[in-house]
């Protein structure tokens, strides 16, 4: 059995029950994005069970639905991208990553410099391109990294490919990993290398995360332990620190992951294809760019009306979200939501089989479905509701 599980990244459907506790009160990533561009017909994501779930301006309801359609409600304590993926892999993670919303300690800091051998910038929570924007030009002129963070448990590494080569800046990444450890651990040390002038700046496509590893066997390690085919697309080789991965490809943007998937659906393989779509994240929830983020989510559509059409007899696709990410809000952070769950293919009955407490639901029910050890994974599987 092949498994197509696609990721788009920041697409919630509904503040979750605890969202004033991380204040995210009336956050709906995509009720709201599709209200700010005056309605979109998401027409394969309709057909799928997408508007059973959630309010969707212009997108009309299909009953019965082509598949399985319901939501997940997290239970982590966090709403981070690392979070978010290790419990869709079956681990609920109870203490949070640490998060420095004043920067890092000055102890931190001067032993990144230490190492490094230089100074650093910064040192505050930032959007990325508005930090290089700011110092930027401070950099040009001594070479000293930008160091910066945001809401999320993340220590950001900023340098212009011009005056620091990427596999040095990946090289200091590695040593700000070795670092934050313990009560400093922070989820991702992301390289973030840039390009231009003053006034034009832009980031480049080779960002690196370097995570913690996650703390046991995750759904990936139970797969490829028993034999299966545990392919990646995207950033998740960072994610799950390459663990538990036969074949891993970084992406570097929507476009280049689904090309990707839509070769792996002529191939072979046996087990399971997880991929990550990064930019309703990256481009457009964290610069609360409404429009942006509609015209990915159409693009996506369109694309998958044909991968649908082509999936084998014992395919199954399933498409979800790590967390919300909803551009109508005044923060560019994360927000805490429901995710939507898609189930599709000919193995599946369809019906609305509402909400599941917890990401990880998903990891269990795969492992189920796979025969695999699941004892390490929690939640409840839901592979009795949706196979005919």
């Amino acid at each position: 059995m092949r498994t197509f599980l696609i990721i788009l990244d920041g697409y919630g459907v509904g503040e979750a029950p605890d969202a004033s506790l991380y204040g995210d009160e009336g956050s709906n990533t995509a009720y709201h994005i599709a209200l700010a561009v005056g309605g979109m017909n998401l027409t394969n994501l309709g057909k799928l069970g997408l508007p059973l779930i959630v309010n969707l301006p212009g997108t009309p309801a299909q009953w019965p639905p082509l598949g399985a359609v319901g939501r997940l409600r997290e239970l982590s304590i966090g709403k981070d991208t690392t979070t978010g993926h290790w419990e869709l892999a079956g681990i609920i993670l109870r203490d949070p990553f640490p998060t420095f919303p004043n920067g890092f300690p000055a102890e931190i800091i001067e032993n990144f410099e230490r190492a490094i051998g230089r100074k650093t910038l910064g040192n505050y929570p930032a959007s990325g391109t508005v930090i290089i924007e700011e110092l930027g030009p401070k950099h040009l002129e001594t070479g000293y990294p930008i160091v910066y963070t945001s809401a999320d448990s993340v220590f950001q590494i900023a340098a212009h490919e011009d005056i620091v080569p990427v596999e040095t800046l990946y090289d200091w990444c590695k040593i700000a990993r070795e670092l934050l450890q313990g009560q400093a651990g922070v989820a991702r040390v992301i390289a973030r290398p840039f390009a231009g002038k003053p006034g034009n700046f832009f980031r480049t496509p080779r960002r690196k995360d370097f995570s913690l590893p996650p703390p046991r066997d995750t759904l990936l390690d139970k797969l490829s332990g028993k034999g299966y085919d545990v392919i990646t697309l995207g950033k998740l080789e960072d994610i799950f620190a390459n663990r538990g991965m036969t074949k891993s490809l970084h992406c570097s943007d929507n476009d280049e992951c689904m090309k990707l998937l839509q070769e792996f659906k002529d191939e072979n393989f046996n087990g399971l294809l997880f991929s990550n779509l990064i930019d309703f994240d990256m481009k457009y929830g964290h610069r609360n760019n409404p429009p942006g983020f509609a015209k990915a989510l159409l693009e996506f559509d369109c694309w998958l009306g044909p991968f649908i059409e082509d999936m084998r007899s014992d395919d199954l696709l399933i498409i979800t979200a790590d967390h919300g990410n909803d551009p109508l809000t005044p923060s560019t952070d994360h927000s805490r939501e429901y995710v939507p769950l898609l189930v599709y293919g000919d193995m599946i009955r369809p019906g609305n089989i509402g909400t599941f407490k917890g990401f990880c639901c998903l990891g269990k029910t795969l492992a189920d479905l796979y025969g695999v050890d699941d004892e390490e994974i929690e939640g409840s599987s839901f592979a009795a509701l949706i196979l005919k």
